[in-house]
């Protein structure tokens, strides 16, 4: 039987759903392949960790692993090369053994449309604001704009972070209409949908993005977050009345095209999102 050795390398990512999955799919390939999760806060180190890392997943000859928050963007300079997905996003959530190099993909974007596509599929995308402007937010914010976004508003904590965003995809999508903000109300309120992608909601970090009071029924929101998959933004978007998008469209997405990367077979997307709604509910 074909062993293979993946992993997924972030903070906080103990409730991770990701071995699971993974695993379990490659049971029904005839495949032993162990998930490993590499947590940074449960090591207590950071991100500066991370060169070492990358030099052990070397050593231990992984096929490949994931990473996640937060090092989409400082695993770049530590690979040997790079998919035009990922170099046109400026992020990398999924590292795979070519060889003897590691090259880094960006399976959020592909994964972010597959799920959207499949939730809200007559979605108005005329206006959009975007919240975050990290690894997810540029994935996300990439895969929007390639979806028919036409126009995206970018905000973030660290506005600099923000117009760096903005001008990159701008860059890449000359024809759209992509500015960073400073006034996330006027954004909203101006938006016909709304995108998270923050980490702000997730297991570990409580609360909400903003002011549920921006929020109006004739927009949708989209989280990226799935641990937990009802965040607090989810619900009060629901209260309110807005066509939603859980993150677990997103990450069952981003898990159907790891899988592929990292062993080479096509995934059964049907049977990988039923396993990951049958994992959510029994969690709960």
């Amino acid at each position: 039987m074909r062993k293979l050795l993946c992993g997924l390398i972030g903070a906080d990512i103990q409730k991770s759903l990701a071995p699971a999955l993974q695993e379990e799919e490659a049971r029904h390939h005839g495949l032993r392949l162990h998930y490993q999760l590499i947590d940074l806060t449960a090591a207590r180190v950071g991100v500066e960790a991370l060169p070492g890392l990358i030099r052990a997943a070397r050593m231990m000859n992984f096929a490949g692993f994931n990473v996640t928050f937060p090092c989409k963007q400082a695993v770049i300079p530590l690979l040997d090369g790079l998919s035009d997905e990922a170099r046109a996003i400026g992020a990398v959530n999924a590292v795979v053994r070519e060889g003897e190099r590691l090259v880094g993909y960006n399976t959020d974007a592909p994964g972010w449309s597959w799920g959207f596509k499949r939730a809200l599929p007559k979605a108005d995308l005329s206006r959009v604001a975007l919240v975050g402007a990290g690894g997810a937010g540029a994935s996300v914010g990439y895969a929007a704009l390639d979806l028919g976004v036409a126009e995206l508003r970018i905000f973030d904590a660290d506005p600099s972070r923000a117009a760096a965003l903005a001008s990159h995809l701008a860059a890449r999508f000359p024809g759209r209409k992509t500015i960073q903000v400073q006034d996330l109300a006027a954004a909203v309120q101006a938006a016909s949908g709304l995108i998270h992608a923050t980490p702000v909601g997730m297991l570990g970090h409580p609360g909400m993005p903003l002011d549920e009071r921006l929020l109006r029924p004739s927009m949708w929101v989209s989280e990226v977050v799935y641990v937990p998959l009802e965040t607090e933004l989810l619900k009060a978007a629901r209260r309110i009345g807005c066509a939603t998008v859980d993150g677990g469209h997103m990450n069952v997405g981003q898990a159907v095209r790891g899988f592929k990367l990292f062993t080479g077979l096509e995934a059964d997307a049907a049977r990988m999102d039923a396993h990951f709604r049958a994992l959510i509910a029994k969690r709960a």
